[in-house]
């Protein structure tokens, strides 16, 4: 059974549209340049057509003239200066007029006349510097059959003041038509030639450089990981040498984002596999914690309000994981909070001691900021984490140091600085800060410390900073919006 013809409204396919399209005009940017470089050059010729026609009409009209004045002297060689009717027949047939006349002191002289009565002409005047506009030419092709055309020029043999000829146009006419088939023959040649040098260069220049980077667009789009479809920049230093060198960035940074958001996936998967088994772990030691409150061991009292808060950081942590990249941070509750008591507090968990990396601040006990208590914390712990495991990197310094944290305000900002004494950042984790899994300066680091910290403190409406770095040490800032406090 035949197919059935598909229904008026639907949509055609997009294939046949395309086909269609192309049919009708050029889809290819080629065929586009091939074309429209061919118009400019047609429309090149078409502009200078028109003078090379009156300038050739011009000359023709000038030779009848010199023509006719030749038969002129000729004539004036009769015996008696008498030309007789048959002699002037013969001598205006030779110059291709119908008459001759001169002009000595604004008084006209008829010298040659064949015996006819003839039209009006229409005149032609070859004196002046332009002495054939561009239309004229035109006049001569659109008018009529059988006119004449009188011209007046200045003479080269005879000592007259001006030299007059009256002339049939058809053989003009034929020769303009002749010369207007060269002239339209010639430009078309030119415009093939000229048009397929443009093509050619240009094609070479610009269009197939530019399919070259299509094609590795089209090609990455296809399949990112493909290491064929990454375009190899030629060096040039043009704008299709920047495009590529761009391109080329382009897809080094897709990579390393697709790279980093599948370390992601995989991240959020195993962190929601195990966040089940591990809080129920978290709930056992908080459990076991309690019980060991009621040993009354001084030493046990004196270290569990540490394990206390540890614990119940990890549960709350626990209980709101969510992965990375995949959702966002839980808004923070804001509260004005001691900000030496966070510091300290941070410190402790970071490691900093006395003995090692201490906390150097003038700030005062009862200073506070606005802030989320549970997230400053994370921030801080992670600034001072980074400085004392750079510290502890340095050979010989036996993991001693300082980090010098102060505090300024405005009326709308509370700026928490943190300055630390070790050896600064690498080349590497300066690049990629606070990317993910790139701006890691410690061997097996994550990267995702930094990443977190700043991701919280713009939760807040702030924003995490590095100031400088160097041999000197390292240097961030935490801005927040202002709070309220007194020293």
């Amino acid at each position: 059974m035949a197919d059935a013809a598909p229904p008026p409204d639907s949509p055609s396919p997009p294939g046949a549209t395309a086909g269609a399209r192309r049919l009708l005009w050029p889809g290819g940017l080629s065929a586009r340049l091939l074309l429209l470089t061919v118009l400019i050059v047609v429309l090149a010729n078409l502009l200078i057509l028109p003078p090379n026609l009156a300038a050739f009409e011009a000359q023709r009209l000038l030779d009848r003239v010199r023509a006719a004045e030749v038969a002129t002297l000729v004539g004036q060689t009769a015996p008696n200066g008498v030309v007789s009717e048959r002699k002037a027949e013969q001598l205006l047939a030779s110059a291709e007029v119908v008459q001759v006349s001169t002009i000595v002191d604004n008084e006209r002289h008829l010298i040659l006349q064949m015996p006819r009565v003839q039209r009006t002409p229409y005149l032609v005047d070859l004196r002046g510097q332009n002495p054939m506009s561009w239309t004229a030419p035109f006049q001569t092709l659109l008018g009529e059959r059988g006119r004449m055309v009188r011209v007046m020029a200045k003479p080269r043999f005879l000592p007259v003041d001006i030299f007059e000829i009256v002339a049939p146009d058809a053989p003009l006419k034929k020769e303009l038509l002749s010369q207007l088939g060269r002239l339209i023959g010639i430009a078309l040649f030119t415009s093939v030639m000229a048009g397929a040098v443009v093509y050619l260069s240009l094609n070479f220049l610009l269009v197939r450089p530019m399919q070259r980077i299509t094609r590795s667009m089209e090609r990455f789009r296809a399949d990112p990981r493909d290491q064929r479809a990454r375009i190899a920049p030629t060096g040039r230093r043009d704008e299709i040498g920047r495009a590529e060198r761009e391109l080329d960035r382009m897809q080094t940074d897709l990579i390393a984002a697709l790279s980093s958001q599948a370390r992601l996936a995989a991240l959020g998967e195993g962190v929601a596999k195990i966040n089940h088994d591990l809080r129920n772990m978290l709930t056992s030691a908080q459990i076991a914690s309690e019980r060991m409150a009621q040993s009354g061991d001084p030493k046990v009292a004196q270290a569990l309000p540490r394990l206390e808060r540890a614990l119940d950081r990890a549960i709350t942590l626990a209980s709101n994981v969510l992965t990375f990249g995949n959702s966002a941070e839980p808004a923070p509750e804001t509260r004005a909070i001691p900000l030496r008591a966070a510091l300290e507090a941070a410190a402790e968990d970071a490691g900093l001691s006395e003995a090692g990396v201490r906390v150097a601040t003038a700030i005062g006990p009862r200073v506070q900021v606005q802030a989320d208590a549970e997230q400053l914390h994370r921030i801080l712990v992670n600034l001072f984490r980074n400085a004392r495991e750079a510290i502890d990197g340095v050979a010989g310094r036996g993991g001693v140091g300082q980090v010098a944290a102060t505090l300024t305000q405005d009326a709308l900002t509370s700026v928490i600085t943190l300055t630390d004494d070790g050896p600064g950042m690498p080349e590497r984790a300066r690049a990629n800060l606070f990317q993910p899994f790139a701006g890691s300066a410690r061997r097996g680091g994550t990267g995702l410390g930094l990443t977190i910290a700043r991701e919280l403190a713009q939760g807040h409406g702030g924003e995490l900073t590095l100031v400088e770095t160097g041999a000197q040490g390292t240097v961030f800032e935490l801005r927040l919006p202002r709070g309220t406090g007194a020293g």
